[in-house]
């Protein structure tokens, strides 16, 4: 079972409770919050980027694919009309390395985004993702 507990602290703050791991909610100044922690909906994109960042990483390791640095962006462009849901999702796999096998990298991406990581499973019932990688620099 999944849970999380947020308490409402003032205007739109929230302390969260999530597997025993606090951290704050807020809206920006501009829409009455006071900054002081991220958006909800943002936070979709770190869960999507954490779930399949974390798969791909012990893919590789598996793999013993040897050293490298990953780096992994999202943007997300919002609809204009509310409830303003995102669109236009790219996952930006960002690699760094000497002699990184490039099948190995792709085998670990795909397998991330079609078999493993349940937040891409769910929030492509939502929308497309698209996937870009790149290894030291290079569009692959």
């Amino acid at each position: 079972m999944a849970e999380t507990t947020l308490t409402w602290k003032k205007n739109f703050t929230f302390d969260v409770d999530l597997d025993n791991h606090h951290l704050t909610l807020d809206a920006s100044k501009e829409n009455g919050g006071d900054d002081n922690g991220p958006r909800p909906k943002g936070l979709l994109l770190t869960a999507l980027a954490g779930c399949t960042g974390m798969d791909v990483v012990s893919i590789l390791q598996k793999m013993r694919v040897p050293e490298f640095t990953f780096k992994l962006h999202v943007s997300a462009d919002n609809e204009t009309d509310h409830p303003m849901v995102y669109k236009n999702v790219v996952l930006q796999y960002i690699f760094e390395g000497n002699n990184l096998p490039p099948e190995n990298v792709k085998k670990a991406v795909h397998l991330s985004e079609e078999k493993y990581c349940a937040v891409s499973a769910m929030l492509k019932k939502a929308f497309d993702i698209k996937i870009e990688i790149l290894i030291n620099g290079e569009l692959i």
